[in-house]
């Protein structure tokens, strides 16, 4: 049962990693060889994407740009993003880089090439620019680190003082202070370095007017504002609130409430909930658990806090209270959590099978560890608390205080006035004085040594215990956030079914002996075709065949045929009609309509008499 929570609040933990956007297909196709030039290129992804101002670069044969125009949207559907060409194109290969943000607000990119009438003989790479620079990645990830540590130790401390009520509030002023500061900071430093994260370029370009102009009016943007609003309204609660003395009122719970939430949508809003499928039940799952997040672990430091400086009969109130407050936390992290796995992950075998379930299953260890040193914590409570339950049980005894010899008998009923006690003798207040230990012990049992100490070693174990588990959220908080840039599951098995953007297209080579029966030498009948398939995928394909004699040596023959047959889907024969361009035989235009195993006939001609027909099988991919 333990190990079924866990997995479920691991999953969980990947709420604020739902969804990322994978390019679907291409028109033209990756590695395609079109006959016409087209007049725009259309990309199409598996979520919504905003277009930056130099989303597409265009690299034609002679390896220079090609001026294109405006990125827009293709039909009006956000999914798409497509850009016009020049009307005339010249033959050639052309290299397409592709820049985007998906709906989740991370950028995703890539390239792909297309030839028009035919492939480019040069192989020669083109240089379409870093994906990303590395100090504004490593900067950007750091300060969304900084800004998930701040606005959860912000809402739990906030959540501590009002439902846990200690007495003394002063230990959580300078961490609600430093969270308040920090998450300020952090979010004025993503805004800042928002233009440049999107676009792959240096920190410096930060300070770019029209960069920061558009960052103001993208979503992203927008939901970074909208915190910084809600961060405002937090500092006048906060001030509120440390002068308000009732912290049991119910309007500062329910207005401290609002702003987690309004907190929470700012993270919500921007990033993977509102992408992908069920945007609705996905934003509210993704709110209700970052809050939660927020009041267990945030929660945790205010108690590491308060342990340090709280009397023990204080904390004997405070730490169940948080106790009950950490549990239906841990409930709303499992029931929001199952549904966010499922939405993220896609499947079991993702846990292995990708980078996003290898990380999810490191943060197993890191939540079952915090589990551990819950469960741990929970015991050292019982422990805090018990003597006191058993204190106040006898109360009614410690109150009945023996009266002086002579005194008269207080009555026990509530209602009856009690007895005028007589002035104490002279004798009884000698006896007092010269008998110290008699009378300590007639006093009755008010906090012995020995319990004294016992009380602040459990305070100590539950402190240790409860520091342990704040170290181990930090880890899980890391993790989480290099969740945020990774892959899920799910858009990962969408991208799968496609070869990936910018990879070679997959080339079939295939080497065809052949012997006719001719004479010897090297112009004799045996030989090899060495056949080039590209890319050996469903639609336009090239063929290119080169014959070599018994000696290695290229000759010339005077025919070389190649057909194609699908013997499962009785498709073929079709002929390549290939043609003899100097030195070898060559086509661009032979279409294979379905994927499959094909067979293919090398028919090879040496001279008017003597030929031979091979047959080899080939692979042809969707």
């Amino acid at each position: 049962m333990l190990l079924g929570t866990v997995l479920v609040l691991l999953l969980g933990g990947a709420a604020p990693a739902s969804a990322h956007a994978a390019l679907r297909t291409t028109d033209p196709d990756d590695g395609s060889v079109v006959q016409r030039a087209p007049r725009h290129l259309t990309l199409t992804f598996t979520e919504s994407v905003g277009l930056l101002d130099d989303s597409f670069r265009v690299f034609g044969p002679d390896q220079r740009r090609v001026h294109t125009g405006e990125a827009r949207h293709a039909d009006g559907r956000s999914d798409t993003a497509r850009v016009g060409l020049p009307g005339k194109l010249a033959r050639g290969t052309y290299t397409v880089a592709w820049r985007v943000v998906s709906a989740d607000s991370h950028p995703v990119s890539g390239a792909f090439t297309f030839s028009v009438g035919k492939r480019s003989a040069t192989t020669a790479q083109v240089d379409t620019g870093p994906d990303e620079d590395p100090l504004t990645g490593g900067l950007y990830d750091a300060a969304r680190y900084l800004a998930y540590l701040a606005a959860a130790l912000l809402v739990g401390t906030v959540a501590f003082a009002l439902l846990c009520r200690p007495a003394d509030t002063s230990p959580l002023r300078r961490p609600l202070v430093a969270a308040w500061w920090t998450l300020l900071g952090s979010t004025v430093v993503l805004l800042m370095l928002r233009a440049p994260y999107e676009t792959g370029a240096g920190p410096a370009t930060a300070f770019d007017p029209a960069a920061l102009e558009r960052t103001l009016t993208s979503r992203p943007g927008l939901a970074l504002l909208a915190r910084l609003a809600v961060l405002l309204l937090t500092a006048a609660f906060l001030l509120r609130l440390s002068r308000h003395r009732d912290r049991q009122e119910p309007v500062l719970r329910a207005v401290g409430a609002a702003l987690a939430v309004a907190l929470a949508l700012t993270w919500a809003a921007a990033e993977h909930a509102s992408a992908g499928i069920q945007v609705p039940l996905a934003m509210t799952s993704s709110v209700l658990h970052l809050v939660a997040t927020g009041v267990w672990l945030g929660g945790l430091v205010a108690l590491l806090l308060t342990l340090r400086r709280a009397s023990v009969d204080a904390l004997t109130e405070v730490v169940p209270r948080f106790s009950r407050i950490a549990f239906a936390s841990v409930t709303v992290l499992v029931v929001t959590g199952l549904y966010q796995s499922w939405r993220g992950l896609g499947s079991l075998g993702a846990l292995t099978g990708t980078s996003y379930g290898r990380l999810l299953l490191a943060k197993l260890v890191a939540v079952t560890a915090l589990l551990l040193a819950a469960g741990y914590s929970r015991r050292w409570t019982a422990r805090l608390a018990a003597p006191v339950a058993a204190a106040r049980t006898a109360v009614p005894e410690r109150v009945r205080q023996p009266v002086g010899v002579g005194a008269q008998a207080q009555p026990e009923g509530p209602g009856e006035p009690a007895a005028e006690a007589t002035e104490p003798e002279e004798g009884e207040e000698r006896q007092r004085r010269q008998e110290p230990d008699a009378a300590g012990k007639a006093e009755g049992p008010s906090e012995p040594a020995p319990e004294s100490g016992d009380a602040d070693t459990r305070r100590r174990g539950l402190r240790r215990s409860v520091l342990v588990e704040v170290a181990v959220a930090a880890v899980v908080l890391l993790i989480t956030t290099l969740l945020t840039t990774t892959l899920p599951g799910r858009a990962q098995a969408e991208a799968a079914q496609r070869p990936p953007a910018g990879a070679l297209p997959p080339t079939t080579l295939a080497t065809v002996p052949f012997d006719t029966g001719g004479s010897t030498g090297p112009l004799s009948g045996r030989g090899t075709v060495q056949v080039t398939l590209d890319p050996a995928r469903v639609g336009e394909n090239g063929v290119q065949a080169v014959v070599y004699g018994a000696d290695k040596g290229l000759i010339v023959v005077p025919e070389v045929r190649i057909t194609f047959t699908l013997p499962s889907r009785k498709v073929g024969p079709i002929d390549a009609r290939l043609k003899d361009v100097g030195g070898y035989w060559s086509t661009n235009s032979v279409n294979l309509p379905l994927a499959g195993t094909w067979t293919m006939r090398t028919t090879v001609r040496v001279s008017d008499v003597d030929q031979v027909t091979v047959e080899k099988p080939v692979r042809i991919v969707p």
